[in-house]
């Protein structure tokens, strides 16, 4: 028998071991991050995880290039490839917010005219989008971004978006510049249209005691030469978070009433508010207005969640609440933007049968007197 025939090998040096481990644990991690993919892609697009996977890999595991792909592929790519193209995947299937054309304005041939009208108002939509409910998501998506397409508006709040919707806006919507409050789990938005809206910075005020990861979103702006302040969230949610909300509208009030008396302020988002709250308070500070009572209460547009109207919770229960609320503190000098109208938007159905979302969208329109 030879010398050493049956020796156990030698253990391989420690520092391999340690490579080996650390290259597990980074491919472990690798497929969980692309299963967490797979599954904001499928959801987004209503298709399964292989759809998603294939999509997926073949844009190198970027989200924004594969639901381009997806919604956008190549003319004569699935011809000639023998099958057919995704349901949901014809072009122009997804509306395009790049077009930014409005209902108003469409047919204006003179820029001089459409900057003069542009100049004298000023649009916002504020809107829960509720990102939270998977069902029919990509309909819905593409739902409201055909409202956003329709309406054109020069500023976009929203709320409960998620991150797939934010790949989708961030890929659509390019005349928008797009400031996220969060960008895990749901959060909210602002969007500024670029041609109107110019951001000069912007900042994230937390809620230090909010159980629920709400914060408050504040943009400042100029706009025709005039500085605005926007701000939006989504204040904590049930019955049982009264006091939480509570402190957190506080501290909306109090960020709205430092800014500078030359700046008008706006605030919209869902408040999830109850009146009865609001008098607890005191109600509003005199300088701050609530839109819908300043414009004397418009019953069209006083519920903004709706289980009687709205079906898409299927709830057993009626309820109508104004959880979404815009709130405007006016300027002392200088340029000034006065509530309009308001109306509510969202109101129909889809083709899947539901609406884009739980909550009416609201739609403000200001004059300008610069």
């Amino acid at each position: 028998m030879e010398e050493g025939a049956g020796a156990a090998p030698s253990p391989p040096p420690a520092g391999q071991n340690r490579e080996e481990e650390e290259a597990e644990e980074e491919a472990l991690h690798v497929a969980k991050r692309r299963k967490v993919l797979c599954s904001e892609f499928a959801a987004i697009t209503s298709s399964d995880a292989a759809v998603a996977r294939r999509f997926l890999a073949g844009s190198d595991w970027h989200m924004e290039r594969a639901l381009n792909a997806y919604f956008d592929p190549p003319r004569g790519t699935e011809a000639a490839a023998g099958g057919a193209a995704p349901a949901s995947a014809d072009t122009g299937s997804c509306i395009d917010l790049t077009a930014d054309a409005t209902t108003s304005n469409a047919g204006v041939g003179s820029a001089d005219s459409q900057q003069t009208e542009d100049d004298s108002s000023f649009s916002l939509i504020t809107w829960n989008i509720d990102g939270l409910d998977l069902g029919n998501l990509k309909d819905r998506a593409r739902g409201i971004c055909t409202y956003l397409a329709l309406y054109s508006p020069d500023v976009v709040f929203l709320q409960e978006v998620i991150p797939p919707h934010l790949s989708l806006l961030q890929m659509k919507a390019g005349n928008y510049t797009i400031i996220p409050g969060n960008i895990d789990e749901y959060f909210t938005v602002i969007m500024l249209k670029k041609s109107r809206v110019k951001l000069l910075k912007h900042e994230i005020i937390p809620f230090p005691t909010t159980a629920m990861k709400r914060n408050l979103l504040v943009v400042h702006v100029s706009v025709s030469g005039v500085e605005l302040c926007l701000m939006t969230s989504h204040l904590e949610s049930t019955k049982n978070h009264s006091k939480e909300r509570i402190k957190q509208l506080q501290i909306v009030l109090k960020e709205m009433q430092k800014q500078s008396e030359s700046t008008t302020v706006i605030f919209g988002g869902d408040t999830n508010l109850r009146d009865s709250e609001v008098t607890k308070l005191g109600n509003l500070p005199d300088n701050i207005k609530d839109v819908w009572e300043f414009l004397d209460k418009p019953q069209h547009c006083r519920y903004t969640w709706d289980t009687q109207s709205n079906t898409n919770l299927n709830a057993a229960y009626k309820c109508k609440m104004r959880f979404d609320r815009v709130y405007f503190r006016p300027a002392v000098e200088g340029g000034h933007f006065i509530p309009r109208s308001m109306d509510l938007i969202g109101l129909e159905k889809l083709d899947c049968g539901r609406f884009p979302s739980d909550h009416w969208g609201i739609l403000c329109n200001f004059d300008v007197i610069l």
